[in-house]
């Protein structure tokens, strides 16, 4: 009867032990993000015409466009194809890190690299790096944002815009994939 009440003492602790490293591995994968190249895969498969709305889920049409170019190296965006407002923002890797680079309007070049510590499967984080013609300390300019993968077909975006070194706008993107 002692041995029967050792041996089981003796599982439960090792049930213990095994649960406690499983929440510890999954908290620290939790805690430690998503990497570029699983982020890029991700965005991989947005390739195609999505429609929506801008500003709000009740604001004026949106439509986005996400190609893979250059033999699926690349992801190209287009937002408001074939309008006076079109922009494109290139999406690539560099080394391990994903980067992108967004074509502006403005006519400027903000360049933003995923944040992957922040970012999850369902949600990558871009944060500012720098970019071309363009001041950030004074000049207008998109300064990071996120895109929610909120399923297969749903998309929606944030993206912050800044007026010189300070916040002054989100634009918001919600588009459903074209069918």
């Amino acid at each position: 009867m002692q041995r029967m009440t050792r041996m089981t003492l003796f599982l439960v602790v090792v049930t213990a032990v095994a649960a406690a490293t499983a929440r510890a591995q999954s908290t620290a994968s939790a805690s430690s993000g998503l990497d570029g190249k699983a982020a890029f895969e991700r965005l991989k498969q947005l390739a195609g015409n999505w429609e929506g709305t801008a500003g709000s889920k009740e604001g004026p049409p949106a439509q986005i466009r996400y190609e893979l170019v250059s033999n699926n190296s690349v992801v190209m965006e287009t937002l408001f194809p074939g309008t006076d407002h079109e922009m494109r923002s290139v999406y690539h890797m560099d080394g391990s890190d994903l980067v992108m680079t967004h074509y502006c309007a403005l006519g400027n070049q903000p360049r933003m690299k995923l944040a992957a510590k922040a970012s999850k499967p369902d949600e990558l984080v871009f944060d500012f790096v720098g970019g071309t013609n363009f001041d950030p300390a004074k000049d207008a300019h998109i300064h990071g944002g996120k895109i929610r993968l909120v399923d297969a077909d749903r998309i929606e975006a944030e993206w912050a815009f800044y007026q010189g070194s300070k916040p002054a706008d989100v634009n918001r993107l919600f588009v459903a994939r074209k069918k």
